[in-house]
């Protein structure tokens, strides 16, 4: 069978499937553009931590993709009244204390954010992994928690300044407060 390379339809054939092929691609490449957007706006500086840590946007895209599907699936729930009500005070005498005892303070700071976590329905064993679904639904937030109880451990190793606890409380504050008047993620997605 003799193949003429310049059949009009080998030709047709061929540019059609060129064509299919590079608008494939572009499709693809815009796909991954808006992820990449999306997932830079919902995550903020905690989704260039995690490009960082895994050394490409591909690797960091898809955990990140993991941990929203770990969070879908806790049973993460706001607090109810008496519950918001309590953890408010408690949070005050914590706060209240740091004067007089400032390493006290922050312990109980640590001890307290990982109470209301847990009241939450966060898992609460491993830090990492708590920072990690944190980061879900409070990614503003996130690296101030690890920064706190980064001095937190510290403060256990006798290391942590005076100005450094003050630091932690701060941080603590921040999570404490989106997460005892939070919603859940499922009600802000509908909202």
């Amino acid at each position: 069978m003799n193949l003429n390379l310049m059949d009009p339809k080998l030709i047709a054939y061929t540019v059609a499937a060129l064509l299919v092929i590079v608008v494939a691609v572009a499709l693809y490449v815009r796909k991954r553009k808006h992820t990449t957007a999306e997932l830079r706006q919902r995550f903020g500086p905690e989704y260039d931590r995690v490009v960082r840590q895994h050394g490409s946007e591909r690797k960091a895209e898809a955990k990140l993709a993991d941990r929203e599907t770990r969070v879908e699936m806790l049973k993460i729930r706001d607090l109810d009244l008496a519950e918001r009500e309590g953890y408010l005070s408690r949070w005050q005498a914590v706060q209240s204390r740091f004067v007089d005892y400032p390493k006290g303070a922050v312990t109980e700071a640590d001890e307290l954010v990982c109470s209301l976590m847990q009241t939450r329905g966060y898992p609460v064993t491993d830090f990492d992994q708590r920072a990690a679904d944190v980061s879900v639904d409070h990614p503003r937030v996130v690296e101030n928690y690890r920064s706190a109880h980064d001095i937190a451990l510290r403060l256990g190793r006798g290391e942590a300044s005076t100005e450094d606890l003050r630091t932690a409380m701060i941080h603590y504050r921040s999570l404490f407060d989106e997460l005892v008047q939070a919603q859940t993620s499922t009600d802000k997605r509908v909202a």
